[in-house]
């Protein structure tokens, strides 16, 4: 493993996911890649009392689900990387007292899915590791509470806005195995244009996308066209134009079919009350491993790169009047025969 250019990890011996698993709530059951999912919830609650447990059962789940699919047991596991939108990240702490793995706890918001992925891939790439886990959740009850106003309050959101996918997914990273490999990992940069909307994720987080884009090009030496497909966290509606725009008058030959969002793929927006598409950390997590995984291993496509990203507010800092700063991380994903 080395450092190319500024901030990106390549891997000499790519590190092999081996297993996921992705879990969803109904809204999701009901979007175009319902069938891609391994466990979909027909109801929010999934026998809880509350929401925030209902999240970290979602975690619990989609790490059993990614071990059987590695078929190891939880003793095999050197680490757990992972991390939510919670106040001190509590869904993955609670889930990683369950799993039981030495436990590294992450925030990155909603961009925490690859950042976990690429920590993974980090620890396995050095050799500091043999099978560590990577994992996000999100609830939307939970996260609006948190961010917004609570569901039973009943409030109207703008058009702007973006619906938290309800979910959680998990990945296992190994030396060696059959799967998808991790061939490089870009790591973000604070962008901050001011933005203090929390109702307008899409807009503040497309800088974001853009400089993590162009740092990972810049630093591989990669023109847009290796990759099949580069897509975005939950930049959704508003945050995927811009970003597209910004490409384009940065001089970044990226094709627009080539160019695609998570938050907008896992709804039907159209039809489905989700604003502006998806967000939270689930949102790139299961769209990720339970679709774009899917179409690596059936050999639809061959390189992916996937640049989640997140805002990193808390809901002190927007009530005492802070802008929004957010990052991306981006991380690139390829089948064992895709060549060079």
């Amino acid at each position: 493993m080395i450092l190319q250019g500024k901030r990106t990890w390549v891997y000499d011996n790519p590190p092999v996911i081996i297993g996921t698993g992705t879990v969803v709530g109904p809204d999701e059951g009901q979007g175009p890649l319902a069938s891609e999912f391994d466990l979909v919830h027909p109801d929010l609650e999934v026998g809880q009392s509350t929401w925030e447990k209902s999240e970290k059962v979602l975690l619990e789940q989609a790490s059993d689900i990614a071990l059987q699919h590695a078929k190891l047991t939880k003793d095999q596991l050197n680490f757990y990387v992972g991390g939510d939108l919670m106040n001190q990240i509590v869904s993955n702490s609670f889930a990683a007292r369950t799993l039981g793995a030495p436990y590294i706890g992450v925030f990155g918001a909603c961009s925490t899915s690859m950042e976990s992925l690429a920590i993974a891939s980090l620890i396995v790439g050095s050799g500091a590791g043999e099978y560590v886990m990577a994992g996000t959740c999100s609830h939307n009850c939970t996260a609006e509470k948190q961010f917004r106003y609570p569901t039973e309050y009943g409030s109207q959101k703008p058009p702007t806005a973006q619906y938290t996918v309800t979910g959680a997914g998990a990945s296992v990273v190994s030396r060696e195995g059959k799967g998808p490999i991790v061939t490089a990992s870009t790591m973000g940069k604070i962008m901050d244009l001011g933005i203090k909307d929390p109702f307008n994720m899409g807009a503040a987080m497309a800088p974001a996308a853009v400089d993590t884009i162009q740092g990972h090009l810049e630093d591989t030496g990669r023109e847009p066209g290796y990759y099949d497909l580069i897509v975005t966290g939950d930049l959704a509606g508003v945050g995927h134009p811009i970003a597209t725009e910004m490409l384009r008058r940065n001089g970044v030959p990226i094709e627009q079919t080539q160019f695609a969002d998570c938050g907008l793929m896992i709804y039907d927006v159209s039809k489905q009350k989700v604003q502006a598409g998806g967000s939270g950390c689930a949102c790139s997590a299961v769209v990720t491993y339970g679709h774009l995984l899917k179409k690596i291993q059936s050999g639809q496509l061959r390189r992916i790169l996937v640049v989640a990203t997140g805002a990193l507010l808390s809901p002190l800092s927007y009530q005492q009047g802070e802008s929004i700063p957010c990052v991306a991380h981006a991380v690139a994903i390829e089948a064992q025969n895709s060549g060079k």
